[in-house]
């Protein structure tokens, strides 16, 4: 280890920087946030610092450097585009054992600039030393997707009921066990979620409890999102590397599944047409029992829960038997497979409105045919884009309806399989041959059907096919 790693409390102390230029701008506005008294000395400085001066956020010496600028300052920053100014400022500062950073030059420096990951009072610092600044900046990156912003809000939470804990628990392995179980567990979640006062509830009963072995299950609701892993949220990916058992269904992509927690059960209720793994019910009723055993459950859907993926009537059965859950939105296929597609659901010129709508056939008295259970007038209006989730098996019948009901038969649609993975094929046509296009294609589900003029701006915004090859 080349440098000692430390955090430095600089608030309301002096504190200098030499330079005026926009490097400069991004020093002072580091050590601002850690609440220092900024000094900048530079014969002239940008629109920015100018602006902090004249808000009052930072004192501005005008002039050339000189050493006894330095008197009485904490640390001190160097970042002029002149080297012979900054190798000044660097033997001034040592001369004073006053802590120096020389932007750029880590033979000047008696400490670095780490990349930080701020969730105060939560503070990640990440160093290269000096010699792979932008490696750091990178790790950072990684590390900011793995920390939620409310990180920093829990510690705080920590922070007050802190004496509480100590107070009851008495010895530091009971006081480490039951901190792992808060942090880890639902009360943390609850936080993460926005309950902060039902997590300060959870919280009180916790400590009163005194039961740091008690295991406490709860359910995340998470979409998976149409199928590329890379468009997952950041609590999805957390939550679901978290979870004890996955419940999953059949439209979750085989990436996302990889990102599960690898030593997590995996539990297979995915729907097909006209053949259910497991009835909806008896999904409803096994979460409630696999929370009821003290696990933490990720059921995970494709797309969004909450956009015909019956998550509503999930969350009703968690409340009736008062299991803790979160849901976490996901992409709903719409939004993705029309993005990958390059086929924008709503222009200017094309479309200012755009309506989801599912294309499950229900049978009639004749089996030969099928009443589709929509409401055609609304689908037919101008100016729109019509979305139809789960329509394959029925597209003739829906194409027909559509142009019976009012649409030109030569209103251009599409058909998209597997969106956003790179098993995605689109077939484009008009209402009038779009199923038999689509059948000579072979499409498979899952499949999106997009009906509107927007479709013919696929030509020039095909972008994800192009990127494939």
């Amino acid at each position: 280890m080349e440098s000692l790693p430390i955090f430095m409390r600089i608030k309301g102390s002096r504190c200098v920087v030499v330079g005026g230029g926009d490097v400069a701008m991004r020093k002072v506005a580091m050590l601002l946030r850690a609440e220092a008294f900024v000094v900048v000395v530079a014969p002239a400085i940008c629109n920015a610092l100018n602006e902090k001066v004249i808000s009052g956020e930072i004192q501005y010496c005008q002039a050339d450097f000189e050493p006894n600028q330095l008197t009485g300052a904490m640390l001190v920053i160097a970042a002029t585009n002149d080297e012979t100014v900054n190798a000044a400022v660097s033997s001034a500062a040592i001369t004073k054992n006053i802590p120096v950073n020389v932007v750029d030059a880590p033979s000047l420096c008696t400490f670095t600039m780490p990349s930080i990951v701020d969730r105060s009072p939560v503070v990640i610092a990440i160093s290269s030393n000096g010699a792979a600044p932008v490696l750091a900046r990178l790790i950072r990156a990684k590390i900011e997707t793995m920390i939620p912003a409310s990180y920093g809000r829990l510690a705080v939470l920590a922070r007050d009921f802190r004496d509480l804990v100590k107070a009851r628990f008495l010895d530091t392995q009971s006081r480490r066990i039951f901190w792992e179980r808060i942090f880890e567990g639902p009360v943390a979640e609850l936080f993460f979620s926005g309950q902060e006062q039902a997590a300060e509830i959870a919280l009180t009963e916790a400590i009163k409890s005194g039961d740091h072995n008690k295991q406490h299950g709860e359910v995340y609701l998470v979409g998976g999102g149409p199928g590329d892993p890379d468009l997952l949220t950041f609590r999805a990916l957390r939550l679901m590397q978290q979870c004890d058992v996955c419940v999953y269904d059949k439209l979750v992509s085989k990436e996302v599944m990889e990102l599960v927690r690898r030593d997590a059960e995996l539990m297979y209720v995915g729907k097909a047409r006209d053949r259910h793994t497991l009835p909806q019910e008896e999904i409803n009723s096994l979460l409630v029992q696999l929370a009821k055993e003290g696990k933490r459950v990720l059921r995970l859907k494709g797309g969004d829960p909450f956009i015909f993926g019956r998550g509503g009537e999930e969350i009703e059965t968690l409340m009736e038997n008062d299991v803790p859950f979160q849901v976490v939105p996901g992409i709903t296929a719409a939004n993705g497979v029309s993005t990958y597609a390059g086929i924008p659901l709503t222009h200017r010129d094309y479309a200012q409105s755009c309506i989801f709508t599912t294309g499950h056939l229900k049978p009639s008295g004749d089996q030969q045919k099928h009443l589709v259970e929509l409401d055609w007038p609304a689908l037919v209006r101008p100016n729109q884009t019509v979305v139809i989730y789960m329509g394959l098996v029925g597209l003739e019948e829906i194409c027909l309806q559509l142009i019976k009901h009012g649409l030109e038969s030569t209103t251009p649609a599409a058909v998209v399989q597997q969106g956003t993975t790179p098993k995605q094929k689109v077939v484009v046509g008009d209402l009038s041959d779009l199923a038999s296009l689509v059948n000579s294609a072979q499409l498979k589900p899952p499949c999106l059907i997009i009906v509107g003029h927007v479709v013919t701006l696929r030509k020039k915004l095909a972008w994800f096919e192009t990127k494939r090859d």
